[in-house]
């Protein structure tokens, strides 16, 4: 399994490099690599709850990672899109015209993607690219996908945070739950 080798790396950078890890960890997890983000995010606020990370520097760290990784698929797309659309697009049924009417619809509706795609696995690598290959403009990539970051980073580790510090009164509620579902279970089975 991929994800206990990847949590004991990534635990193993962030203790030898603090707030450095956690930026090049999500600027290579949204540039492409199959990292666990979302999972990553929940760590981090479970960690700050506990007084084991500093929040500012690693709240910071998470939001200019993902910034720098989506950025990176922007250039890339930039770099490298509409050539492969020219050259390889007759292959998948994509005509000058198709790209066009792609391009109009992200500059219209589709930069809303690049919020919403953080939050989906595999949507958030490819956002950047497309933006970029379709020719958005800088400004509305840079709107939209750096606030998708900051909403995206901060509920993750904000919902994280939360889990450690109710964890315990989550536990008691469960107990409580269990004990008194148990006992009617009984009732009801006499």
């Amino acid at each position: 399994m991929l994800f206990p080798f990847l949590l004991d790396c990534f635990l193993s950078w962030l203790h030898q490099y603090g707030s450095l890890a956690i930026f090049f960890w999500f600027a290579l997890g949204i540039f492409a690599l199959p990292i666990p983000e979302e999972s990553l995010l929940l760590l981090l606020g479970y960690l700050m709850a506990k007084g084991k990370l500093a929040i500012l520097s690693s709240l910071i760290a998470a939001y200019a990672g993902s910034c720098c990784g989506i950025s990176g698929s922007y250039v890339l797309g930039i770099a490298t899109g509409h050539y492969l659309s020219q050259t390889w697009g007759r292959y998948i049924g994509l005509t000058e015209k198709r790209y066009q009417l792609a391009h109009n619809w992200f500059e219209r509706v589709g930069k809303w993607a690049l919020v919403i795609g953080y939050f989906i696995p595999g949507v958030r690598h490819l956002t950047g690219y497309v933006a970029g290959g379709l020719r958005l403009p800088w400004r509305y990539f840079a709107l939209f996908a750096y606030s998708g970051a900051l909403l995206w980073v901060s509920l993750f580790i904000g919902a994280g945070y939360v889990f450690q510090a109710q964890r315990t009164q989550a536990g008691s509620v469960l107990h409580l739950f269990l004990k008194t579902h148990s006992h009617h279970s009984d009732v009801m089975g006499k």
